[in-house]
């Protein structure tokens, strides 16, 4: 996938899009929102279970009645864990999804690495332990299939996602799967530094046409049913998609995290442009 012209072209004109520290030689470049040992207060966020309690706020305690914990700037290292959804449900779209989706995971990983950091590819696809993918192995996601049927709500729940200590957390999946937007985006923010989520749709998943009866097949069960793809059904699906969509975003930023949805049938280069830029995941390089 490094060789890929579109992505080469895309890690030729952006950089991530993260705050740079001044130069401070090999122990960092990056600027994190953990609970880092600097002096310096950067803001609070809601206690969750396991935090340290050292770094509880009892003065915003008496305040709000809520439990804060102080955050400080801290200096961490660019390590980037992307994880790469390799369920069923991202083959929709003749093809479009899944290659969007392999390119963006070689793009984040291959512009963490220009930073120094080391970044992994992992594809949760239901293997235990995950397996990784290194910078060395990256030509291998050009082969990947997607076949599992285990959800990455499954996967947060039962231990299929590995740790990120203090890593730049990037998720690339539909999200079209049953799941609490709390408990989900809870799970995968855990203790990592940074959390982003790429929602990737097929152009039909985001804005289906009416298209009179068809057959449906469930990507993930083989179900298979029949409905009138009519503007009433249309419309009752994009309400579902918008509610799924303002809980995640809404969830995302209770956790310091950022979502933003693309259509991959748009080409890598125009999603890169305009809505990873937009959302600051990216920076014109």
């Amino acid at each position: 996938m490094r060789s890929d012209p579109d992505v080469q072209r895309i890690v030729s004109r952006y950089r991530l899009g993260l705050p740079k520290l001044p130069s401070l030689g090999r122990s960092g470049e990056l600027l994190g929102r953990g609970v880092g040992s600097s002096l310096e207060f950067q803001e609070h966020r809601e206690y969750r279970p396991g935090d340290d309690l050292r770094h509880l706020d009892w003065a915003a305690y008496g305040r709000s009645d809520a439990l804060m914990l102080r955050l400080f700037r801290e200096e961490i290292s660019p390590k980037t864990q992307i994880l790469l959804d390799a369920s069923r449900s991202m083959t929709a779209g003749g093809g479009a999804k899944s290659n969007v989706a392999r390119q963006l995971a070689t793009v984040f990983a291959l512009l963490s690495a220009g930073l120094g950091g080391s970044p992994q590819v992992i594809p949760l696809d239901g293997s235990r332990p995950p397996r990784a993918f290194g910078m060395s192995e990256l030509d291998r996601l050009s082969s990947l299939t997607f076949e599992t049927a285990v959800s990455i709500a499954d996967l947060a729940t039962d231990g299929g996602i590995p740790p990120g200590k203090r890593a730049v957390r990037l998720v690339i999946s539909d999200f079209l799967f049953p799941h609490d937007p709390e408990r989900l985006v809870r799970r995968l923010a855990g203790d990592v530094t940074a959390l982003w989520m790429i929602q990737t749709l097929a152009a039909f998943e985001a804005d289906p046409l009416p298209l009179g009866g068809r057959k449906l097949i469930d990507a993930e069960t083989g179900d298979e049913s029949n409905l009138v793809l009519d503007r009433r059904t249309i419309a009752a699906y994009r309400e579902r998609l918008t509610t799924l969509q303002q809980g995640l975003s809404r969830q995302c930023r209770r956790f310091h995290a950022t979502f933003v949805t693309v259509v991959a049938d748009r080409g890598l280069e125009a999603v890169c442009r305009e809505e990873l830029c937009a959302a600051e995941l990216l920076r014109p390089a």
